[in-house]
């Protein structure tokens, strides 16, 4: 049996590479004379820039930068192999993704995107011709202001100041000057990976269906709604570009947005960037089961995840697909009528999520023998 392994991350916990390993062990367990195949995928948020440079047999560079709460973090940049632009990847997880705010500090409205300019501008110092930016995991709600404001532009207040971080920072933006942005931009291909179905503005707008995981309750949603409408009226009336619903402008935290309008980014399915660098199809070809994975499988799961858009390319051939999760949620039954043959739980019985994290990988390994082990039983059935 040929088995594909094309998991996933899990957010904050296990990149796609470990998962992928953690369950051809458990593969290998079950049936060793399997062949497998791992092909670890990324969505943009998490891992991508790592991934994404590995699978290219290209090399990632560690960049100290500005992290969301204005501390210091290192980051990696990747660097695509393969011939071509050169082409470097930033992934914006890496400098203003939600794993690096302490659950006591997630305050979307003062957390900023400046790591992530900053690691565009060591992008720009090491001679990129093309740079793709991963939006995804994001701890931010800035619109990509702190970003844009790294790489030179001018988001002034109605003294003239420069505003400050965060979603609280729009709110009182009066003036965009782009007159200072650096100028290495302009010989520059920059392409924004993304959830193209996002909006920055409007009643599914970014502040609405992701402030709470940043940890906004309902008051402090109405404050950042408002800041990205003045946001998207202020980059209309000074930049000419609308983006209140652009498709993909809401992407995390609305740095889609600030990508298009202020660097002259192209926004673009994650998906169409990402397989395609993988040939997904290619390992699809030569496949007999596909196993999947992400950490949570719920009403969410359709919309753009992983192992949805795994299944479906698989179901083209035919193929039959099994997903493993460290959550599943309701209504998680949805995923059936997207391509995924069914899907189990890697959590044995009751335990916290602490106790989930830390045991993550070893879970996922005997999950994925049990699994396994009950596709045997079932051939053995069939005959």
């Amino acid at each position: 049996m040929r088995i594909l392994i094309a998991p996933s991350g899990y957010k904050e916990c296990l990149e796609a590479d470990r998962v992928a390993d953690a369950i051809a062990a458990g593969v290998a367990r079950a049936m060793p004379e399997a062949e497998i195949d791992r092909f670890p995928l990324v969505d943009g948020g998490e891992g991508f820039a790592r991934t994404m440079a590995t699978a290219s047999g290209g090399r990632v560079h560690e960049i100290n930068v500005t992290g969301p709460t204005g501390q210091a973090v290192e980051a990696l940049l990747g660097e695509m192999g393969g011939g071509g632009p050169l082409t470097f990847l930033v992934e914006m997880a890496q400098a203003a993704g939600l794993r690096l705010v302490p659950p006591d500090a997630r305050d979307p409205t003062r957390t900023t995107t400046r790591g992530v300019g900053e690691l565009i501008r060591a992008a720009l110092d090491r001679g990129a011709e093309r740079i793709i930016v991963g939006c995804g995991d994001s701890g931010t709600n800035d619109g990509g202001a702190g970003m844009a404001a790294a790489l030179g532009c001018r988001l002034l207040d109605g003294g003239g100041g420069a505003i400050g971080p965060g979603s609280a920072g729009l709110a009182t933006l009066a003036r965009i000057d782009l007159g200072t942005r650096d100028p290495r931009l302009a010989a520059v291909t920059i392409e924004a990976a993304l959830n193209i179905t996002t909006r920055l503005c409007g009643p599914r707008g970014v502040a609405r269906l992701f402030g709470p995981q940043k940890g906004a309750d309902e008051a402090t949603i109405v404050k950042m709604e408002a800041a990205l409408e003045n946001y998207a009226a202020i980059v209309r009336r000074d930049v000419g570009v609308e983006v209140a619903n652009m498709p993909g402008g809401g992407a995390s935290g609305g740095l889609g947005a600030g990508l298009a309008a202020l660097l002259g980014a192209t926004l673009r399915s994650r998906y169409d960037i990402i397989f395609a660098t993988f040939d997904l199809d290619a390992r699809l070809a030569s496949a007999d089961l596909v196993l999947t994975a992400e950490g949570g499988i719920d009403l969410q799961t359709p919309q753009g995840k992983i192992p949805v858009e795994v299944a479906r390319r698989a179901k083209l051939r035919g193929l039959p697909v099994l997903a493993l999760a460290g959550q599943v949620g309701e209504p998680a039954r949805i995923v059936y009528e997207h391509g995924i043959d069914a899907f189990f739980s890697t959590t044995a019985g009751p335990c916290t999520m602490e106790a989930a994290m830390r045991d993550a990988e070893s879970t996922l390994a005997l999950s994925a023998e049990n699994v396994m082990r009950a596709v045997l039983a079932g051939r053995r059935l069939s005959r």
